[in-house]
């Protein structure tokens, strides 16, 4: 009897590691449908298991910061390629080349290996058609257009402090105004007496936009794309002063538990055409060569973008200067 329980124990052991050995951690900041997808297709190909959490960029980086003694996930999947900027100064991951980052040209991936962009998104308006013929709304078409008088209390975008999306606001207003924080904080000051709240998330400003809750949103484009391919009757402008973009990535957790499976992901992520399939399918516009387009994605060829420093922008010290500046001058006061 005690021969068996001994043998019943060590099967036992021996499936826990093995299940172990199967499955990785992860943190994402793609939108929780295409994140579901995505792992369970790659759990199909491989047999791995992806334990996610959804994160907003902003709560990436401090989950990975207030975690840092002992990392609970070990790959981050998606966000801001300015938040992996940030997560790379704090010395939250590490550098991993993989053999197929090969195929991502050197402008959209980290030269020490620390990051690599999977697709890239415009900052658009987004307005609710039917809203704004109810309020008598033309869709605004430029920064300097959102600060008129007709839109204030219409307009909503999300927290700069949680959203990667937000915070590349406040870099995109910094950078048409060459630079000059102080004439971009002015702006900023006006823009807000114009929105009605400050979401949790990038895409949800669009969301609310979608069900009439709200006319006006500013985000990514591919986000409200999708609103609009499902039906949603809202129109999409980028701003024609320029705009700012996003170049969504990934990284590796420093010290995370799964390295090996996290890379596999990794890996797989960049190579798979049933992942890039998902991606497109999302109007996500990918950066990788020879990488197919949704024909309703919208491209950074097809507008005026701004020409923006990355490395400034996802700085941690430019990045915390920035933040204590709306959260003082804006979010303290509203």
């Amino acid at each position: 009897m005690k021969r068996l329980s001994t043998v019943v124990l060590a099967l036992f052991f021996t499936a826990g590691v093995l299940g172990a050995q199967n499955s990785v951690s992860a943190y994402t900041t793609l939108e929780e449908p295409l994140a579901k997808a995505l792992f369970a297709q790659f759990q199909k190909e491989t047999g791995i298991s992806v334990n996610f959490v959804r994160l907003s960029g902003g709560e990436a980086v401090a989950r990975m910061e207030a975690e840092q003694a002992n990392p609970q996930a070990s790959i981050w999947v998606g966000g801001v390629g300015l938040d992996h900027i940030t997560a790379k100064s704090k010395n939250l991951t590490t550098p991993y080349r993989s053999r197929y980052a090969t195929n991502t040209r050197s402008e959209f991936k980290d030269p020490q290996n620390y990051w690599i962009g999977l697709y890239v998104g415009p900052l658009t308006f987004v307005t609710n058609m039917d809203r704004a013929k109810a309020l008598g709304l033309t869709p605004p078409k430029s920064w300097a257009d959102l600060l008129k008088p007709e839109y204030k209390g219409y307009i909503r975008m999300a927290n700069p402090n949680i959203s990667g999306t937000a915070y590349n606001v406040l870099t995109t207003i910094r950078t048409l105004n060459k630079g000059d924080e102080d004439a971009a904080f002015d702006y900023l000051k006006k823009l807000d007496a114009h929105v009605d709240q400050y979401a949790r998330s990038g895409s949800a400003p669009g969301k609310s936009v979608a069900t009439g809750e709200i006319p006006i949103a500013i985000g990514y484009a591919h986000d409200q794309v999708k609103l609009k391919a499902e039906g949603a009757n809202v129109e999409i402008y980028a701003p024609t002063e320029g705009t700012g973009y996003e170049l969504a990535s990934m990284s590796l957790i420093k010290g995370g538990k799964d390295p090996v499976n996290a890379r596999k992901l990794y890996d797989w992520i960049l190579s798979s055409p049933n992942a890039q399939k998902l991606f497109t399918d999302w109007y996500l516009v990918l950066v990788a060569n020879g990488a197919a387009k949704h024909p309703l994605a919208l491209s950074l060829d097809q507008i005026k973008t701004i020409n923006q420093n990355m490395a400034w922008d996802g700085d941690t010290a430019n990045k915390n200067r920035l933040l204590d500046r709306w959260n003082r001058d804006i979010d303290a006061k509203r």
